[in-house]
């Protein structure tokens, strides 16, 4: 991994190794914020800032505590409380900047701390065995396409409700997760390109 750069790691994070596409990750939200555009777009930007600062955190915390005084078997649980703590300010500016966005999010906002996707990314960073740089655009790269694929996912589920023309049988979450197999298979046109594994 110590060949590729930044922008290298950002571009693959969005697109051919989308952790949300591509791994599955942040499955929850994403299909239950989904419904609305502006619940979309304000659960993207919290996950982006999350996953961003809590990737180069907890890369700081792994590289300079954890590793050299021979703890890295606390990850897991040293990573959890970094995220929590990321939440928590997240959730409280977006209490105060908009209220309404605060009540659309929901139990989701404060489920972000147990949300796999953001967990996922710092695991990942450091399985990888990332420097700082390829962290950062990891964590942002990472983010980026979460917040990426739930906007698609809102868009269509938007245009497609305004059409009305699902069968009974595959309202909800059966249309949700079609979508969301569709949309996988789209992203799956960019593997090659650059590959993170």
């Amino acid at each position: 991994m110590q060949q590729l750069g930044f922008f290298s790691i950002l571009f693959a994070a969005v697109f051919t190794n989308n952790i949300l596409l591509t791994n599955y990750l942040g499955m929850c939200s994403f299909l239950g914020c989904s419904r609305e555009l502006k619940t979309s777009a304000g659960l993207g930007g919290a996950v982006v800032f999350v996953m961003a600062a809590t990737s180069v955190l907890n890369w700081l915390v792994y590289a300079f505590v954890l590793v050299p005084l021979d703890l890295a078997y606390l990850r897991f649980i040293v990573f959890i409380v970094v995220i929590a703590a990321f939440v928590q300010l997240i959730e409280m500016v977006i209490e105060r900047v908009s209220e309404t966005l605060y009540t659309a999010l929901g139990v989701f906002l404060p489920l972000i701390t147990v949300n796999c996707a953001i967990l996922g990314a710092s695991l990942f960073m450091v399985i990888r065995e990332y420097t700082f740089w390829q962290a950062a655009g990891y964590g942002l790269g990472s983010g980026l396409g979460w917040a990426l694929a739930i906007l698609a996912m809102s868009g269509i589920r938007q245009r497609v409700a305004q059409r009305g023309r699902i069968p009974r049988g595959l309202e909800g979450p059966g249309i949700a997760l079609i979508i969301a197999g569709t949309m996988a298979l789209a992203f799956m046109g960019f593997n090659g390109m650059v590959n993170l594994n």
